[in-house]
């Protein structure tokens, strides 16, 4: 696995500021000096400035098919 820099969605953005938002305010210190001290911008900052990636996960795993016996297929007329 790699860090990622680039966002493929706006959707993973939100998820990845918001989660870096959390850690600014649990007490987490901040990578930059940002004029804002609101940690949902403090973390918008700290992205633009290439601090903050993520790391895809993988592909869910799917469940196997189960084998079951044959349901029978009755004809409508």
């Amino acid at each position: 696995m790699s860090i990622e820099q680039e966002f493929d969605s706006n959707f993973r953005y939100v998820l990845v500021a918001a989660r870096r938002a959390r850690q600014l305010q649990s007490g987490s210190p901040a990578l930059i000096n940002s004029k804002s001290g609101k940690a949902c911008k403090v973390a918008q900052d700290e992205i633009a400035a290439g601090k903050v990636g993520y790391v895809k996960g993988e592909s869910p795993v799917l469940k196997p098919e189960i084998s079951a016996p044959e349901i029978p297929k009755f004809a409508i007329s």
